[in-house]
């Protein structure tokens, strides 16, 4: 009776733990939460001031007295305290009855996540108040999200681009055979363009402004019509405010280096893949999901790239967290797929 009651009132929660955004999905309510993984804290007593969105806005615009930080990176914690605080606050936001019963939580996680990583995660959450805590590797949960059919004797094959990896998986029988993770992703493209306006331009730009360009106009194809956008920044040598216009394919080749690495990590899966899976592949084609996937041109070059179909799965930025959705509805169905 105990534990029937516990479920009943608890609330499974799953969770896409990312180094750009997390987002959260409870059982009956769907995604409930999604806010960047930022969090700002008074310097000296370290005490949490803002999380999420609110912690944001602060970027970049913070006094010094103010630390805004990003405890993950890569995909993984690499804050352990703040983290902590800000998976503990995001928990607690979405969760009705906290005095009752502590939440069953399915985590999200980089295919290629080390244990001492896992292990940081795990105990992350615990000290957050989870009662249970499982781990899904990303790609894992993404194919379930777009709604493949990861438990039938056929290979399908996925790629995620989130803010900090790139995840390339072949997946059969509930399993993943082949997988490729490769720490690349949205925050290294703003770097790369934040460097690219440095040296052509000599203006120093934010992350923010960097991701707006990214978002507004970068690409990985050339485009059938060039878009341009204005920047405004600091010009390194005046010091003085300054606003350039950039074009679509000057981001373009900004993007280049990292869009090339993530096609190579595609081809080399690809090549590990036993042959009987790349049959099902050529006909079944490759999803693409995460918010890579919406830079502009991206499913063409790897089109191109792969002679194969790309498929952007639907609402790209959320399969992930869906996927949590759908594990959490019957964990025990989806044992095979949790680590």
């Amino acid at each position: 009776m105990r534990f029937s009651l516990a479920g009943m009132i608890s609330n499974d929660i799953g969770v896409d733990l990312g180094t750009a955004n997390t987002l959260v999905w409870v059982k009956g309510r769907g995604i409930v939460l999604n806010e960047p993984s930022i969090v700002a804290v008074e310097r000296n007593t370290r005490k949490p001031l803002a999380i999420g969105a609110e912690a944001k806005q602060m970027l970049g615009r913070a006094p010094s007295e103010i630390e805004v930080i990003r405890p993950m990176k890569d995909g993984v914690i690499a804050n352990f305290e703040i983290a902590e605080e800000m998976l503990r606050g995001f928990l607690t936001k979405v969760q009705r009855n906290r005095g009752l019963f502590r939440p069953r939580v399915v985590i999200c996680v980089p295919s290629g996540i080390t244990e001492v990583e896992k292990r940081a995660v795990r105990d992350s959450a615990e000290a957050a108040r989870a009662n249970e805590v499982y781990l899904i590797a990303e790609p894992m949960a993404a194919a379930i999200g777009a709604g493949l059919p990861i438990e039938n004797p056929v290979g399908s094959m996925i790629i995620d681009i989130g803010g900090g990896t790139s995840e390339i998986a072949v997946i059969s029988l509930s399993g993943i055979v082949t997988t490729i993770s490769e720490r690349i992703g949205g925050d290294e493209m703003d770097e790369a363009i934040i460097q690219y306006v440095k040296r052509t331009y000599n203006l120093s730009i934010g992350n923010r402004m960097a991701e707006e360009i990214k978002i507004r106009i970068g690409s990985a194809y050339p485009l059938p019509e060039e878009m341009e956008h204005t920047v405004r920044g600091r010009h390194l040598v005046t010091n003085i405010p300054q606003v350039v216009v950039v074009t679509a394919s000057e981001i373009r080749e900004a993007l280049s280096e990292s869009i090339d690495r993530i096609v190579q990590a595609v081809l080399q899966a690809l090549e590990r893949t036993p042959p009987e899976l790349a049959a099902d592949i050529i006909d079944r084609g490759i999803a693409l999901s995460g918010g890579g996937a919406l830079i502009k041109g991206l499913d063409e070059r790897l089109r191109e790239a792969t002679n194969l179909p790309i498929n952007v799965v639907d609402d790209p930025l959320t399969a992930v967290v869906r996927g949590t959705g759908i594990v959490l509805e019957d964990i025990s169905a989806y044992k095979k797929v949790l680590m």
